[in-house]
């Protein structure tokens, strides 16, 4: 081995035979995380020094070390695969760290035949910790070395800024590793990735995940999504770096937390239903007519218009410098994430959870380095910023359009939506601009989240797509926003010309393209009929509702914020039947200070105008996650740590709210609601602390305080809860799900966990009896209040408010209005004797027909 000036030699630090890294019997070294190097294996147990330079680094453990060469060059050498796991038995160093010492010196002796009767392999590594800024020149190409005495490498000093930056910065060669089993629904998704990824964020080790002879660095959420680690796969976690263990153990921990209810651990389809194709029994369909899937449901009438980006096409060939192409990137690039920033942050006010978890993932791709990197490379090839961008996302679809998993294929759909958002900023086109007609009836070969977030939706009546999307993001977000919606109608979609007046049929699956004057009249009536509904009960909606025979019954709204709040109020919502708390806390660093919970409360008080509001104390746990509140992973969240029990970890956290829910003006004007009761020891502990707080900020007056019935032991004590509590409100969502055992976050049981099952009603029916002994009152604030099918059911059983979503207020006070009471109670008794919930929907049908 020769080599001129300005290179360092490394001589072989021990005596035995040269095993190529790649060779090495650990993917940490051989995969280069600890940088470019060579392996021995070694035949006596003496590791000398390589070359003059400072011990900067000693394992604690006496496995490993680091020297620095007068240069800068760090190298690791580490003793056996595995050897940490030792904990220092047979390692014996003969230098403590900082010592400064000479080519040949012993640094550590080891017991040869202890450490490979406990570690998995005695080769040994030398590895240039900082590669990037010394490169291997020559190495020794096999055969027998000698400790002091053969050359094994040679290094060359690297320029460059990256190299400079390596050389300041101090490498500590710790290194850890875990196996975990992924038990979670959806195994690696791009959820648990991005907070695999958040969790070693900040901490000073490089971490990857190997599966299935796959391997991704942690911060890239699209590598990891790659490696198609399914439900139940083991994959391998390594770290590598100072704070190597602490990373490792926080990537492992994220991986094995379950993962419940977030929007994003099902397909699409799953985690929002939609209504599947209506076909007629093999009835042939009209000429003029084409199938699909309704997505959303509704009826429409508009000129056909083509969103399609077929223009987005930019120029290979960069025309300025690689540098002023970076700059153009790294700018749209910037531009984008604070779009998607603002529609995280208004889509969380608007309590829309869903469109939040949907663009925060977007957002985690944007910065993936594995897209950045691949990027820049292509412009350092002299690509334009637009078509680097493109190329890199590109590839990534190809890869996860690869594994057969409906939820990556969803992911593919976000990139694809990243590869135009970031293609418009850069300038190439902009549909957001384009004019359209009055009413507008959207085609698209699939639509994505940021074309909806774009639309006018004024002029938008309806949205078609030829590909199933049924599944995708763009299905949900056209549901909330009330647009109907076809997928899945086929290329025959594409040869409808633009202009053409249609009709969308979405709730029967149908687009009609050559419709004739009669259809488009019965469509436009239809759609007229169920919007004069909706504007009659409006009308009515600002007075008291009670039934025909005069019974009353308040309707209330559910709400989780001001905007809300003003909703409800325009709604003719009686009052706030639910307010939910979870909105102050989650989206934040910290928890809110008794103060801010005051505000927040009291500027919701003063927009009902005199109306109560109900308001219900943190129920976080289960499906609701809140980053500062660090709790123990549970292996049945939806048994463990929710509601009011955590206040049994985190009374901090209920006593600022009780203090500030107790300082709202007027002191009337609010209630308090506890979640998760589950029976009157909870209750009285609780109500004791409420009446101490009220005491020392010298309230005389006592504050109501009601009691969520959502566990069947709770129904079932309703008499004894009544007693302490003023009144009971029943979250029917979760009385559902303890009572029958069935998931409601679990797809394949959604519609079997229905609140109308009889053992359901005979709780509420309970319920109601309980507090009738005491004189107290029942509310229902779960989905079935909302449910017309329903209503005249829990008026029959006593319940005297339903309370439910905003918008639902004027139909439901409608419901109510044609109801007769008597009856009401007389059906409700009989249903209790029925056997499943379809028969009672059957007799609820039956005796008050839909509209």
């Amino acid at each position: 081995m020769s080599h001129s000036q300005g290179h360092i030699v490394l001589l072989a630090p021990m005596t035995g035979p040269v095993v190529p890294l790649a060779n090495v019997p650990d993917p940490v070294f051989s995969g280069g995380m600890f940088g470019d190097g060579i392996g021995v294996d070694p035949l006596e147990g003496k590791l000398v020094a390589p070359c003059d330079g400072v011990v900067t680094h000693l394992a604690r453990t006496g496995h490993a070390l680091t020297l620095a060469t007068a240069e800068g060059a760090e190298i690791l050498l580490h003793i056996g695969i595995d050897t940490v796991e030792l904990n220092g038995r047979g390692f014996t160093p003969k230098v403590a760290q900082g010592a400064q010492v000479r080519t040949g010196d012993l640094l550590i002796e080891f017991d040869q035949d202890l450490v490979a009767c406990n570690a998995p392999s005695l080769v040994s590594v030398i590895a240039i910790a900082n590669s990037d800024a010394f490169e291997i020149v020559e190495r020794a190409e096999g055969g027998m070395l000698k400790a002091g005495k053969t050359p094994l490498l040679v290094l060359r000093e690297r320029g460059g800024a990256a190299a400079e930056a390596s050389r300041q910065a101090t490498h500590v060669t710790e290194e850890a590793r875990q196996t975990v089993t992924l038990g979670h629904a959806g195994g690696l998704h791009a959820r648990p990735a991005a907070r695999a990824r958040e969790a070693a964020r900040g901490l000073d080790a490089r971490v990857e995940v190997r599966y299935d002879g796959r391997k991704a660095p942690v911060e890239s959420v699209v590598g990891l999504l790659g490696l198609g680690a399914g439900e139940g796969a083991t994959v391998e976690i390594l770290g590598v770096g100072p704070q190597a263990a602490a990373a490792v153990e926080a990537v492992a921990h994220e991986l094995l937390r379950e993962a419940h209810g977030e929007v994003e651990e099902k397909p699409a389809r799953q985690s929002s239903p939609a209504p599947l194709m209506a076909q007629t029994g093999g009835a042939p369909l009209a000429p003029n007519t084409l199938a699909g899937v309704c997505a959303a449901p509704g009826i429409a009438v508009g000129k056909l218009v083509r969103w399609d980006d077929a223009d987005l096409d930019p120029p290979e060939t960069a025309s300025g410098t690689s540098a002023a192409e970076s700059r153009l990137l790294d700018k749209a690039l910037a531009t984008v994430d604070a779009e998607l920033n603002t529609t995280v942050r208004d889509a969380s006010q608007r309590g829309a959870h869903g469109e939040a978890g949907i663009f925060a993932v977007h957002r985690v791709l944007l910065e993936d380095p594995t897209l950045l990197d691949a990027a820049r490379d292509q412009i350092s090839l002299g690509k334009s910023a637009g078509f680097a961008w493109r190329q890199s996302i590109r590839a990534q679809i190809a890869v996860l359009t690869k594994v057969d998993d409906a939820l990556l294929a969803e992911r593919a759909a976000d990139l694809r939506d990243l590869e135009k958002r970031v293609l418009r900023a850069l300038g190439y086109s902009n549909n957001a601009a384009r004019t359209l007609p009055n009413e507008a009836v959207l085609v698209a070969e699939e639509f994505t989240p940021s074309d909806l977030s774009s639309l006018d939706r004024t002029h938008v009546t309806a949205l078609v797509m030829a590909r199933g999307g049924a599944t995708s993001h763009a299905a949900i977000l056209a549901r909330q926003s009330g647009i109907p919606a076809l997928v899945a109608v086929g290329d025959a979609l594409h040869a409808i010309p633009e202009g053409t007046e249609v009709v969308v049929d979405a709730s029967a699956g149908r687009i009609e393209f050559a419709p004739t004057a009669l259809d488009v009249e019965r469509a436009r009536v239809e759609r007229t009929r169920l919007a004069g509904v909706r504007e009659a009960n409006r009308r009515t909606s600002q007075q008291a509702a009670a039934t025909a025979d005069g019974h009353a019954v308040e309707v209330a709204a559910n709400i989780a914020t001001l905007d809300d709040a003003r909703t409800a109020v325009e709604n003719g919502a009686d009052a706030v039947g639910l307010l939910r708390t979870e909105l102050l806390f989650i989206h934040r660093a910290s928890a809110p200070t008794t103060d801010e919970h005051r505000q927040s409360y009291q500027s919701i008080v003063d927009a009902l105008a005199g109306r109560t509001a109900i308001i219900r104390t943190l129920d976080v746990g289960a499906d609701k996650e809140v980053d500062y509140l660090t709790l123990p992973p549970e292996p049945n969240p939806a048994l463990g740590l929710r509601g009011i029990r955590l206040a049994q970890v985190r009374p901090d956290l209920l006593d600022d709210q009780l203090r500030g829910l107790l300082a709202v003006q007027p002191l009337g004007a609010v209630r308090i609601l506890l979640p998760m009761v589950t029976d009157a020891g909870e209750l009285i502990r609780l109500r004791k602390r409420i009446d101490e707080f009220a005491r020392e900020m010298g309230r005389t007056d006592p504050i109501e305080v009601g009691v969520m019935i959502e566990v069947p032991s709770a129904a079932l004590l309703a008499d004894q809860l009544s007693q302490y509590a003023d009144f009971l409100s029943i979250g029917t969502n979760d009385l559902t799900q303890y009572t029958l055992a069935m998931d409601r976050c679990q797809a394949d049981l959604a519609a079997q966990a229905d609140g109308l099952h009889p053992a359901v009603l005979r709780l509420i029916a309970a319920t109601v009896q309980g507090a009738n002994r005491h004189g107290k009152w029942v509310g229902v604030c779960g989905a079935l209040a909302g449910d017309p099918l329903a209503v005249p059911l829990l008026v029959g059983l006593g319940v005297t408010e339903l309370s439910v979503d905003p918008v639902s207020v004027p139909g439901i006070k409608a419901r109510v209005r044609n109801l007769n009471y008597q009856l009401c109670q007389q059906r409700a008794q009989d249903v209790l004797a029925l056997e499943s919930a379809q028969a009672v929907r059957a007799v609820s049908r039956e005796t008050w027909p839909l509209d």
